[in-house]
């Protein structure tokens, strides 16, 4: 019961007990997506020391090596480059949809705000009502109780 007052509030209690501000669920798929965004920044990192190392091979193996291996080693430095570029293509595309989700995120905690606000309308308005029907109720119960004492009091005599 109280949980659930805190929780028209906006306030949640998390797994360890604590009072928090977001739901639980908006709490998790935040983390999860720090965490893909932790684990794709890590990935890139790597596939770029990969490929410097490699271009740096390469580079190395172009000066020396006689013409058709030199061209072999072009054509794999070529090929590692366009790598690299469709690497920083995804990279940017996840980027995107981490700001895309991000949005999103914002929008649902403006949605539930909303949705928050508009149950306490709806909840004043229908304890408003309640009140008045309740007023009306007793009024014109009194005025039949007073009706029937008078009734009973003005019987005429025969």
């Amino acid at each position: 019961m109280a949980t659930d007052i805190l929780g028209e509030a906006g306030l949640h209690f998390d797994e360890l007990d604590k009072l928090r501000v977001l739901d639980p669920e908006v709490t998790q798929q935040t983390a999860e997506l720090k965490e893909e965004c932790k684990d794709s920044v890590d990935k890139t990192g790597q596939f770029q020391k990969i490929v410097g190392g490699l271009t740096e091979l390469l580079t190395n193996l172009q000066k020396k090596p006689k013409k058709n291996e030199r061209m072999k080693a072009t054509g794999a430095q070529n090929l590692l480059i366009s790598i690299a570029k469709q690497r920083e293509g995804q990279w940017q595309q996840l980027h995107a949809l981490i700001a895309e989700k991000k949005m999103q995120l914002e929008r649902y905690w403006v949605e539930e705000e909303a949705f928050c606000k508009g149950e306490q309308n709806e909840t004043d308005l229908l304890t408003n009502l309640f009140f008045r029907i309740e007023l009306k109720i007793s009024f014109y119960s009194r005025r039949a109780k007073n009706q029937n004492q008078t009734q009973k009091t003005s019987v005429p005599f025969q």
